[in-house]
């Protein structure tokens, strides 16, 4: 189910008033899509950041824009202000709930490996997963349960069961999850073998001097 957010049309474009929006609270952002003009819109900072939070990035947001239709949206791209911290902008992309459209799912790891227990290390190369669906079928998150992994297991992408609501378009050969053991310590270097190593250009020195001694 879509989550509703009101937005304002932006007509006057001005960095003045593009200044004041973002004082007041509101982000200005772009509603556009295949085969739509593009639509100047402002909305609230708080309201768009607790609405991804807590829905996800591949959220559906209907967005409601004053003087105009009701839209079905979700965010694209956003523009965070490096030094305050900041959202400055935000891209709504315009989505045909009937069409299906790839996109990024985050991984979720569940559970403690139990050869993590035993001093193996969890690594997790893959941190998000390709997936086509349409948009009212795309999962918040990809959930793998981790407790039965052992030191030496691995978890691939052709290991994940497949949804009937979802495709998964990952190369299905790519690792998410491995436990590797624990680094071994650096072996002592064998001493033995390095008196050895002088002995040997001893003894060829030897031979050459008797060598010049029956010239």
């Amino acid at each position: 189910m879509a989550i509703t957010l009101k937005a304002n049309q932006r007509k006057d474009l001005k960095q003045s008033v593009t200044r004041e929006l973002r004082h007041q609270g509101d982000v200005p952002g772009v509603v556009y899509g295949k085969d739509k003009e593009p639509v100047t819109v402002a909305v609230n900072s708080i309201e768009l950041l607790k609405t991804v939070r807590d829905e996800g990035k591949n959220a559906i947001i209907s967005l409601a824009i004053d003087g105009g239709n009701t839209v079905n949206v979700m965010l694209h791209e956003y523009q965070i202000d490096p030094i305050k911290d900041e959202l400055i902008h935000a891209d709504f992309y315009i989505v045909n709930m009937s069409e299906e459209m790839d996109v990024e799912v985050p991984i979720h790891l569940e559970g403690e490996a139990a050869g993590s227990k035993e001093g193996g290390v969890l690594q997790q190369p893959l941190y998000e997963l390709a997936v086509r669906a349409k948009p009212g079928d795309i999962p918040e998150e990809i959930v793998i349960d981790v407790s039965e992994l052992n030191i030496g297991d691995s978890v691939m992408v052709s290991d994940l069961k497949e949804s009937r609501n979802y495709e998964i378009t990952e190369d299905e050969n790519t690792t998410i999850i491995s436990v590797t053991p624990p680094e071994e310590m650096p072996e002592e270097p064998d001493t033995d073998n390095a008196d050895e190593e002088p002995e040997v250009i001893n003894e060829k020195g030897d031979a050459d001097e008797s060598d010049d001694d029956g010239q």
